[in-house]
């Protein structure tokens, strides 16, 4: 990829993966693949491997906080995503300042530019608030809870409004919506109740429907609808699939690409990284670099 003279800056609120095939590594492997500068806001630290999840250390909600004021402050990113949020706490510091951001943001509108020299935790001058896609983790693809039920219903009432694109698969699309998910028309269904409900775009991913050859996704943004299909691959860990895929959408917006092209991109992105996966010890992990 040629070199640009000012890397797009994209930012990735999210969790660690120790064995690094999800997370903020998967996050930031998809950022530098695509050429923009990625930046991050560490949520909780996990002790996990391809095979599972051994352990889970939240971070202080005012580290949080700090790091996406720091973030801010100096690297401003062109577009954000949150990951693994884990707890009530810290989806209440990613709310807050989300919406005192968009409140400095409309005020230094109506009224001009900030006084010289004058910050506000990272939100000196900001006049429009980036893209945020979030991908609502709840459960490991080995089972673990990422997301306690106690969050779940600040999320979606808190959160998601925020939100410009949410990116649930199968299993977190049923818990938004309250009911189950069984066919691509369900699927669809589920995209637009979602975008009804909480104002957001949406892209609910089907991989675990299993029925059919193909991976199906539908996108719905209140005007354009894409029905996204790649083939199954089997015999393919599937970790870090959902990180990266929201990731690469991300990854497209700091670059400049409109929603649904972004969106259409990404699953591009997310196929190819999947079919050129390659070995690292015993497990076969994605190829975030196959561009």
């Amino acid at each position: 990829m040629r070199s640009r003279e000012h890397l797009p800056v994209a930012l990735t609120i999210a969790g660690s993966d120790s064995g690094g095939g999800a997370g903020i590594q998967a996050d930031l492997k998809t950022f530098a693949s695509l050429g923009a500068h990625g930046t991050c806001g560490i949520t909780c630290i996990t002790a996990q491997n391809p095979k599972g999840v051994l352990g889970i250390q939240a971070c202080e909600p005012m580290i949080v906080r700090r790091q996406i004021e720091a973030v801010f402050a100096e690297l401003r990113p062109a577009a954000v995503k949150t990951g693994m949020l884990y707890s009530a706490e810290i989806i209440h510091v990613v709310v807050e300042f989300f919406k005192r951001a968009d409140a400095t943001g409309r005020a230094s509108s109506r009224a001009g530019s900030a006084p010289p020299g004058r910050e506000d935790g990272g939100l000196r001058r900001i006049q429009k608030l980036p893209p945020l896609v979030v991908d609502p983790v709840m459960v490991s693809t080995s089972g673990a809870r990422l997301l306690k039920r106690s969050a779940i219903d600040l999320l979606k009432e808190e959160l998601l409004p925020l939100a410009t694109l949410v990116t649930p698969n199968l299993d977190e699309a049923q818990i938004i919506v309250g009911h189950d998910l069984k066919s691509v028309e369900d699927l669809r269904r589920a995209a637009k109740e979602i975008h009804r409900r909480f104002g957001c775009a949406a892209l609910v991913k089907g991989g675990h429907l299993r029925r059919g050859k193909e991976a199906v996704d539908i996108f719905y943004d209140g005007q354009t609808e894409l029905l996204l299909t790649a083939p199954f691959i089997k015999g393919v860990s599937t970790h870090g699939t959902g990180c990266t895929c929201s990731a690469a959408v991300t990854g497209f917006l700091a670059l400049g690409c409109c929603l649904p092209d972004a969106v259409a991109s990404a699953k591009e992105y997310i196929t190819q990284a999947i079919a050129q996966h390659q070995a690292a010890a015993a497990h076969s992990v994605l190829n975030s670099f196959w561009r």
